[in-house]
């Protein structure tokens, strides 16, 4: 039943951790954040932070505030310099809907679903300088 667990516990120890961060239940869908991540996915992370302050969007400034916590997780608990991060992943996943109801004729109604989502932004570092 619990086979290896020694060496199974060595390799989780071992693997190589990044710095992430997450913010969760967030008032959007997905998709409009989605298009965002996809302009800071693969830069440097000082890089994708200018490139966020500079958006107009509502989930520019969501997003920048995840990559800024990112970014103090790599530094402070992980011991990482903030020059040498780049984004490793960046992605937003669905999270529940609220639904309301909106009035129609004859007694009926709409359903109006107001989407939620999570966004994960993953920080790793520049390997060779």
């Amino acid at each position: 039943m619990a086979t290896r667990i020694r060496q199974k516990a060595e390799k989780r120890n071992n693997e190589k951790k990044f710095a992430y961060a997450k913010a969760k239940y967030v008032r959007m869908s997905p998709s409009k954040i989605t298009y965002i991540l996809d302009l800071i996915r693969g830069k440097k992370a000082q890089e994708a932070v200018a490139i966020l302050e500079n958006m107009p969007d509502k989930g520019a400034f969501e997003s920048l505030k995840v990559l800024k916590s990112a970014i103090a997780n790599g530094e402070n608990n992980m011991g990482k310099n903030a020059e040498t991060l780049f984004v490793k992943e960046a992605y937003a996943t669905s999270g529940p809907q609220f639904k309301r109801m909106s009035a129609r004729a004859k007694g009926q109604g709409n359903v109006i679903l107001k989407k939620t989502s999570h966004i994960t932004i993953v920080l790793d570092e520049v390997v060779g300088g």
